[in-house]
């Protein structure tokens, strides 16, 4: 304390001195001021000027880019999840969010917000901006695509992804032919025209598609894995074929555009040929380091912008190199992850958006005015989604999938999302696409976009008679179900059924999933922790000389999905695991101020929402889980659990007769006590003590029943019952699980 003393002296000191020194120095200054120049203010000068500052300010284009940044990004993530709350990709929530704030709808309703907000003289430094954006994300998207499951499935992939191609360009074409003369004649010549037109119809949203089949848990199956070669090939193709594409529209011929396919080609193999095996080496030396170096970080970007330099250069567009670059990257995955997270988060949370809402101020949905505009716009959905879905479909089925899987793949092709906003803002900046046809494109890219998870799910239900099947008779050894947050608790959870199950775990088919909440993780990052989640859990099943399967899902709806392998698996047991503060939200903290009320109130609903802080499994959700599932489920709270010697079980009335059978399994090798808390229910009439198994005297405070113990077997009603009743409780129980009987059961 005297030290601090000390030195806020020495500070107080300085301060003083130092600023009588700049006092007498200023005041020595305004001797030599020889201005004639007197400003004469009225009474209320300062505020006029403190109100010309702030107006200056605000009209200044650095703050008035920041504001349209912030109204940007809170406008995208209100958007972003509403649309995953309604099952949908969030990309379409973040382009609604750019239609939102363009002169659809903020400049139809507030003219005035609207003008202020995205003056035309300010948009040039958020269009710059946005193009960075599209730069940094095609290169992502680049390392993303897995070359290797393209040559695995090259046959097929082919096939399919030529024919989603071929079969909607030629529609593409025929539709060019059909609305040239009103909407193309006085913009640009038809071969441009056209082959835009078709470009346009006939592109893939790769990574939409992409996490579609993550989210749905679709990444292993051999439909999956095909859609997403598929969709990668078509990528590479479409994106080539584009570059083709703006080379005869800048010529104004095919002949004229040789030149530029021709040293586009030229380059193409530059890249693979040799760029690609050099960057192979440098990947190769990464493997053997611990982390990636500020100087290759920097190496790669240069790569990465004077690939996109180049190709700007020969004229198809800065994205295809941005694109090209990220496909030759090494093809290690440890090196693609990493750098994936260097790039991914910057360009999909902050550019990106931008993107979106220049596209949006681009998007005049007013301009479609007449009932024929409107009619175009439904024949161009028609066309699109015909053409891409038969030419999908029917070329997967000839190449011998199933029905089902073919129709799967037809509707998972028919994603445009982003990818067709980047193609058409390229044909709308060329002159090429007038502002009408370019919102019926905008219409057309969220419509598909939209429509893809509510087919996928029809399809999953008309093709589902096979597995309606009842629940099959009673096995004979149980069917557990185990989902864990942290891989390092997953040998704890195991631990757990091993000591519920006793010798019946032996036979016991286990099951071990792992959820990673948030569906906007990057696949490779999903690849990657799939890998790691379950390498602690292997390792202690194979000590315990069990064999599990295993599965893992990226998903936003926990609840839900877990709800839903539980009942489509029949399993007779689910173990889950609630965080910390499952207990804290239960007890809740002492509001001494209303200021104290509406924080806790405000966390609440952010936690419950997992807007900002994404937790363990919740008390509301716990509630839902218990009345949902049918089978035996167990909610575990981890308090720091070690070696297990001393269990207690909690009952709460004659329905929690059925948890006698773990009772029984756990004192064969540990020390078990029986306690309740309904005092008029007889323990000793339901079991006879044993030199294990001992029972919690009555009358006996639950506290001290409690006390020695590593775990507490807590029944639901007895769970139920401390909520209610004895909430001061919870805080002494030891790590527990809350465990509710299967429903017919009781």
């Amino acid at each position: 304390m005297n030290g601090s003393k000390r030195n806020y002296m020495i500070y107080g000191t300085m301060l003083a001195v130092f600023g009588l020194l700049m006092w007498w120095v200023v005041r020595m200054g305004e001797a030599y001021d020889t201005s004639d120049v007197v400003a004469v203010r009225h009474a209320d000068s300062s505020v006029d000027l403190l109100r010309e500052t702030l107006a200056s300010n605000l009209t200044h284009p650095v703050p008035l880019l920041l504001l349209q940044i912030i109204a940007i990004l809170v406008a995208v993530r209100i958007f972003s999840y509403l649309f995953k709350y309604l099952g949908q990709p969030g990309v379409i929530g973040e382009i609604v969010a750019g239609i939102v704030l363009g002169p659809s709808v903020l400049g139809h309703f507030f003219p005035g917000a609207f003008e202020f907000l995205f003056e035309p003289s300010s948009l040039v430094p958020l269009n710059v901006i946005s193009q960075i954006g599209l730069v940094l994300f095609m290169f992502v998207i680049g390392m993303e695509l897995d070359l290797g499951v393209v040559r695995r499935k090259a046959s097929e992939t082919l096939v399919i992804s030529h024919a989603s191609i071929i079969v909607p360009f030629f529609l593409g074409l025929v539709l060019a032919y059909w609305v040239y003369p009103e909407f193309g004649a006085h913009h640009a010549p038809f071969l441009s025209f056209a082959l835009f037109i078709g470009i346009s119809v006939s592109i893939t949203a790769f990574p939409v598609l992409a996490r579609i089949v993550q989210e749905r848990n679709l990444g292993k199956t051999p439909m999956g894995m095909l859609a997403i070669a598929s969709a990668a090939n078509n990528d590479v193709t479409a994106w080539c074929l584009l570059a083709a594409v703006i080379a005869v529209a800048k010529a104004g011929d095919a002949v004229g555009a040789l030149y530029t396919i021709a040293l586009t080609a030229v380059y193409i193999l530059f890249m693979f040929c040799l760029a690609r095996p050099f960057l192979r080496k440098i990947g190769e030396l990464y493997n053997k380091r611990e982390t990636v170096g500020k100087t290759l970080v920097a190496f790669i970007f240069l790569v990465l912008i004077l690939s996109s330099y180049i190709t700007e250069v020969l004229g198809i567009h800065a994205l295809f190199g941005a694109f090209l670059a990220g496909v030759i990257m090494p093809d290690n995955l440890s090196f693609r992850r990493v750098m994936t997270e260097k790039v991914e988060d910057v360009a999909v949370v902050l550019f990106l958006p931008l993107f979106f809402v220049f596209t949006g101020l681009r998007t005049e949905i007013g301009l479609l005015n007449t009932p024929h505009l409107w009619g175009v716009c439904a024949l161009f959905i028609v066309m699109s989604i015909a053409g891409k879905l038969l030419g999908a479909t029917l070329s997967a089925r000839a190449v011998g999938e199933s029905w089902k899987d073919s129709l799967s793949i037809g509707v998972l092709m028919n994603t445009r999302g982003l990818m067709e906003l980047i193609v058409l803002n390229i044909g709308y900046e060329m002159g090429i696409i007038p502002g009408s046809l370019f919102v019926i494109f905008v219409i057309m890219a969220l419509f598909t976009t939209f429509m893809a998870t509510p087919l996928l799910s029809l399809i999953e239900k008309l093709f589902a008679r096979e597995s309606r099947a009842k629940r099959p008779a009673i096995h004979r050894y149980p069917r557990i179900l185990i989902s864990f947050a942290n891989p390092e608790s997953g040998p704890v959870f195991l631990k757990l059924v091993n000591l519920l199950y006793g010798r019946m775990i032996g036979g016991a088919k286990v099951t071990a999933v792992h959820y990673t909440i948030g569906t906007d993780t990057s696949p490779l990052n999903a690849y990657d922790y799939s890998k790691g989640s379950f390498a602690p859990l292997r390792a202690e099943a194979d000590r315990l000389g069990l064999r599990i399967d295993t599965r893992y899902r990226v998903t936003d709806r926990y609840v839900e999905d877990l709800r839903s392998l539980a009942m489509r698996e029949h399993y007779d047991f689910v173990l889950t695991g609630a965080g910390p503060s499952f207990i804290r939200n239960y007890l809740g903290p002492v509001r001494r101020t209303p200021l104290a009320g509406a924080e806790y109130r405000v966390g609440g609903l952010l936690r419950r929402r997992n807007w900002l802080f994404p937790e363990g499994l919740s008390p509301d959700k716990s509630r839902i889980l218990f009345q949902s599932i049918p089978c035996t489920l167990g909610v575990f709270v981890n308090r720091g659990i070690g070696t297990v010697t001393r269990v207690g079980v909690m009952l709460g009335g004659p329905d929690d007769r059925m948890l006698l059978q773990y009772i029984r399994t756990a004192a064969e090798r540990i020390e078990v006590e029986l306690m309740s808390v309904d005092p008029e229910l007889d323990l000793a009439s339901e079991m006879t003590p044993s030199g294990r198994l001992t029972l919690c005297g009555p009358g006996t405070p639950l506290e001290r029943c409690i006390e020695g113990k590593q775990l507490v077997v807590v029944s639901y009603d007895a769970w139920n019952h401390l909520i209610r009743y004895a909430r001061p409780l919870l805080d002494a129980l030891p790590s527990f699980v809350i465990v509710k009987p299967r429903q017919d059961a009781r």
